[in-house]
């Protein structure tokens, strides 16, 4: 995956976050299906900038930005920022 792909994902991740936290505050709340999928949106959004962070390390320090892999969700949620 190139990182504009993950740019693009990243996008629509973000329009599908909206979407949904936009729909919790006008019906109040949202379905048990629609919090499961706001909650895997949210882990993939911090995987994916994650990928992106790590492609765009290893180019600044002369490696392959290929090399740069998808991290388990409970990794990257226990990062600090």
């Amino acid at each position: 995956m190139d990182e504009q792909e993950i740019i693009d994902n990243i996008g629509g991740l973000i329009s599908e976050e909206r979407t949904l936290r936009d729909r919790s505050i006008r019906e109040m709340g949202l379905s048990a299906d629609e919090k499961s999928r706001l909650r895997t949106v949210e882990v993939q959004l911090e995987q994916y900038w994650d990928l992106l962070r790590q492609r765009r390390a290893l180019s600044e320090f002369g490696g392959d930005p290929n090399a740069a892999r998808v991290r388990p969700a409970d990794e990257v949620e226990g990062y600090q920022s």
